[in-house]
């Protein structure tokens, strides 16, 4: 049993640094939600994403599927959890698709310029034989991958073998399970959790959306980085009360709540997420999910720029080329 030790040693926190500047620096980054097709549409998605420029962020959910023809099963990217066998596998859709870009950058060896995809999985299902297979596929890719070593404790921050591309997937602990902590020693981490973010709890949904953006960051971040999870995934409702379809104007309150989350994930050694900051009107809807609707565009580039003015590492958005190009001016 490995016994998890959080407390960093002063080298540990000194090294913290150098860990936060792999992702793009530590400067803000465009994220490509569900940039995958559903529904038998918007397959252009990832070229879309990868058409905007380096770096990006790539999320791709994951199911588990089985091949219609042959009754094998694989990791299917789809938007739901339960699937048709019509789902591209996560190997062809994005593995594939990105060949030409890796094998050209590791060519090249600008190492100071990668990782130049951060490709996020968020799991629709966590059963055994899906993380499984999705790790076996990362082993298959290990030389494009950027990995840590395994450590003594997990506290150990494992120095980063960055290449072209960085992984990262949430906080269920069955995934950290298969991915960290059952590991053998001599292994090498192949992909990153996120934090556990503390529960807000109240009797009503009104309490528990005022809890959200009202409790300290303190209190809902209360642990340190590990070797395995490394980053911070959150709702937009924690800076604005009842989250996109319930903001208002944007506000220098509004402002200082979101400083003063990214600046606490910033301070303990952790990257930041947002999602999804999209702002469209019905007519625009391209398979978009409307929870994430400011309801303009005006409104969602207020958020962009804001996100980017505090430094949020991935800013997650629908709307890949104009956030994108807001990034870029």
């Amino acid at each position: 049993m490995r016994v998890f030790i959080l407390a960093l040693t002063p080298a540990l926190a000194l090294a913290q640094p150098a860990a936060m500047d792999l992702l793009n620096h530590n400067r803000p980054m465009a994220d490509a939600h569900n940039c995958y097709p559903y529904d038998g549409k918007w397959n252009d998605r990832i070229d879309r994403a990868l058409g905007t420029g380096f770096p990006i962020g790539i999320e791709q959910d994951l199911a588990w599927g089985v091949d219609k023809a042959t009754g094998k099963g694989h990791a299917v990217v789809s938007h739901a959890g339960k699937t048709t066998g019509e789902e591209p596998t996560l190997k062809a859709y994005f593995f594939e698709r990105v060949r030409p870009i890796v094998e050209q950058a590791l060519k090249e060896n600008n190492r100071a310029s990668w990782p130049l995809i951060t490709v996020h999985f968020d799991f629709k299902d966590n059963r055994p034989e899906l993380l499984q297979a999705v790790w076996e596929l990362l082993g298959e890719y290990e030389s494009w991958i950027t990995t840590a070593p395994l450590t003594k404790a997990p506290g150990e921050l494992g120095a980063f073998d960055v290449k072209p591309i960085l992984v990262l997937t949430e906080d269920n602990d069955a995934q950290e399970e298969v991915f960290f902590t059952n590991l053998k020693p001599g292994s090498r981490l192949r992909l990153f959790g996120s934090a556990h973010t503390a529960r807000v709890t109240a009797k009503t949904m009104p309490e528990r959306m005022r809890l959200a953006v009202t409790t300290p960051p303190e209190e809902l971040l209360t642990e340190r980085p590990t070797n395995y999870r490394r980053w911070w995934n959150n709702s937009w409702a924690i800076v604005e009360e009842g989250g996109q379809t319930k903001a208002g104007d944007w506000t220098p309150a509004d402002e200082a709540r979101l400083n003063a989350l990214v600046n606490h994930a910033h301070k303990l050694g952790f990257w930041i997420r947002f999602y999804t900051l999209d702002g469209f009107a019905p007519e625009e809807n391209q398979g978009w999910s409307q929870p994430y609707n400011f309801g303009s565009r005006e409104a969602a580039l207020l958020r962009w720029k804001a996100a980017i003015s505090a430094g949020v590492n991935l800013i997650a958005s629908d709307h890949y080329e104009d956030l994108a190009r807001t990034l870029k001016h």
